[in-house]
């Protein structure tokens, strides 16, 4: 099959409705240039580093199944997780949905089913499932569980077609629950790598970029707060998107932050680097960790409340069950967040005054830097500023753009004010065409 270039428009037009649909995905690559690779007996031979329009298109020309689709991801996860430890558990009906989806296929009219329709998606393991997969923020406190419902993005992926595949694997808790955890680290699945480089792999979101990066699934589902998404879809070579905080629904996502948590999908003028640096110094306060640990108990205790079964009710549920299991939890690694927030008591006088300063901080920061220079993005490798962006709740496309003396991968970030994800994904697909960096790891 010869790979297919999509325009500017074509990947708009996929990427808008996957935003519209509630869902925002990390992928190995923006375009749909995908590497020859033979994969026998399947008659597609790029079906590593495929796109969804890839994917839809061998669907149409009757080149591949979902069920041969499934086949293959689940086959490169039981090779290559042992190691990797991207993919938290596999959905044991993921290929009855295959075979469900191929009915559908060849029972409708062409072109009355979505682009998402057939395709397997793996979903961080902070996402509510309801069905035979656990939600357990990579906890053991939270195994066997049982969540009242789907998460609004899983409603909106199980009506567009999409296939569950599993669960990607995370950084506990999405790494608030210590300082001195390692990142992609959980008590579930042990430590996660990064397929370029064997070693750490950045968090929270680490599953969902290994998974891609390593091509044991075409699209996953994350989740931010600050830095979840964007750091390790840079530190994998993936892309990756974060919308603006509100837009895609975080109904049962085990949470943070109401105020910026987020569910994300992996001309423009550059700001110096200085004005970077002071932007990111301004920031870097007590500010955000104040209000955090304080919306951090309140959002939690009323998740967990709302289990239909779990032996753990509230914070104090979880910092008890971890003292309990002190070696199974590697309670070595602490757990200094859950203690500062079980220490709160809502949002006072402090909460208050430091809500008050961040919310001064982005209208006097980046909303003035951005508006009083008309700028389009603010452009910057990695995930250097992701705490300007997640603070407001602004919305950040990230793609790969290189590696370094090492041969580290890294990526660029784009970030916009509220609702630009438009001309953000315009912006950074027309830089990923233009560079074409991103090579499959050699795993």
């Amino acid at each position: 099959m010869t790979p297919t270039i999509l325009t500017t428009q074509e990947k708009l037009s996929h990427l808008a409705f996957v935003l519209m649909e509630g869902c925002s995905c990390s992928s190995a690559s923006a375009s749909s240039s995908a590497q020859a690779i033979v994969v026998e007996g399947l008659g597609f031979s790029s079906i590593r580093e495929a796109t969804v329009h890839d994917i839809q298109l061998a669907f149409k020309q009757n080149q591949l199944t979902s069920r041969k689709l499934v086949e293959f991801y689940l086959k490169e996860i039981e090779r290559l997780n042992p190691v990797l430890k991207g993919v938290l558990e596999v959905n044991p009906d993921a290929l009855h949905l295959a075979d469900q989806a191929d009915h559908e296929r060849n029972a409708k009219a062409p072109g009355s089913l979505s682009m998402l329709h057939g395709v397997p998606i793996l979903v961080k393991d902070n996402i509510a499932t309801r069905d035979k997969l656990n939600t357990t923020a990579g906890s053991c406190a939270l195994l066997g569980s049982v969540v009242p419902r789907d998460a609004g993005v899983v409603t909106k992926l199980r009506e567009a077609g999409a296939i569950i595949l599993g669960k990607a694997s995370l950084s506990e808790w999405s790494h608030y629950r210590s300082n001195g955890a390692p990142s992609g680290w959980n008590a579930r699945n042990g430590q996660g790598k990064n397929p370029y480089t064997m070693g750490g792999p950045c968090g929270s979101s680490s599953g969902p970029a290994i998974s891609v990066a390593a091509n044991m699934a075409a699209v996953s589902l994350g989740t931010e707060t600050d830095g979840s998404i964007l750091c390790p879809c840079s530190c994998n070579l993936v892309v990756g998107i974060k919308p603006t905080v509100g837009l895609t629904s975080r109904a049962g996502v085990i949470p943070i932050s109401q105020r910026q948590d987020t569910v994300g999908e992996r001309g423009a003028i550059l700001v110096d680097n200085l004005k970077i640096a002071n932007l990111g110094e301004i920031y870097s306060s007590s500010y955000e960790e104040t209000a955090l640990v304080a919306e951090f108990k309140i959002c939690i205790n009323s998740y967990l409340k709302e289990l239909v079964d779990s032996p753990v009710r509230s914070l104090a549920d979880l910092i008890a069950f971890n003292k309990e299991n002190s070696e199974l939890e590697r309670l070595d690694y602490g757990q200094d967040l859950f203690l500062k927030a079980e220490a709160t008591n809502g949002i006072g006088n402090a909460e208050k005054e430091a809500l008050a300063n961040l919310a001064k901080l982005t209208r006097e920061g980046f909303v003035e830097l951005m508006t009083k220079n008309k700028l389009d993005a603010l452009v910057t490798p990695g995930n250097s500023v992701s705490c300007v962006l997640a603070i407001g709740g602004f919305p950040v496309v990230i793609v790969p753009a290189g590696y370094d003396s090492k041969e580290k991968p890294f990526g660029l970030c784009f970030g916009g004010l509220k609702g630009s994800e438009p001309k953000l994904i315009e912006i950074a697909y027309s830089f990923e065409q233009a560079t074409e960096i991103r090579k499959p790891p050699k795993v």
